[in-house]
């Protein structure tokens, strides 16, 4: 996968600045995401202050990491449902619309989190994404989610 470019990196400038997401966020979590067969990957590396209690991830950490996996997950589904690549304009970024998160486990703070993705729907500007965050092969966590592609005239400023 390090050899292929993550959907997040296709992002324009301007919508580049999520807290989860964005590459120009210096202090966010700046996940990538990447197509792995049907199913969508992305890796992650919490640090000790990504705590609940001493030992387990914070399940709100999970909660975000889990949205921005599924909404860089749906603006690749858009873009591979029209046949186009993720370079290619208009761009499409996608916003969450609806999302429900089931936590099954405690999640280790000290290992490598393993979300995937997949599509369980692809509309004109939505998509419906399930994804499942892992340590180890075991599933600590479920999401699913409605994303929905941002308009072009979307306000970037209040």
């Amino acid at each position: 996968m390090r050899d292929q470019k993550a959907f997040q990196d296709y992002y324009p400038e301007s919508y580049s600045h999520c807290y989860g997401c964005g590459r120009l966020n210096p202090h966010g979590l700046q996940i990538k995401s990447y197509w792995d067969g049907d199913e969508t990957v992305c890796r992650f590396d919490p640090k000790p202050y990504h705590t609940a209690v001493p030992g387990f991830v914070y399940g709100g950490l999970i909660a975000s990491l889990i949205d921005c996996h599924g909404t860089g997950s749906a603006a690749a589904a858009l873009y591979k449902s029209q046949n186009r690549p993720m370079d290619s304009d208009p761009s499409i970024r996608c916003v969450t619309a609806t999302l429900t998160v089931d936590y099954f486990k405690p999640t280790p703070i000290n290992a490598t989190l393993e979300l995937r993705g997949t599509i369980l729907e692809v509309g004109k500007r939505k998509a419906v994404v399930s994804v499942t965050l892992s340590v180890n092969d075991v599933v600590c966590a479920k999401g699913e989610m409605v994303a929905v592609q941002m308009p072009e005239n979307f306000p970037l400023e209040n």
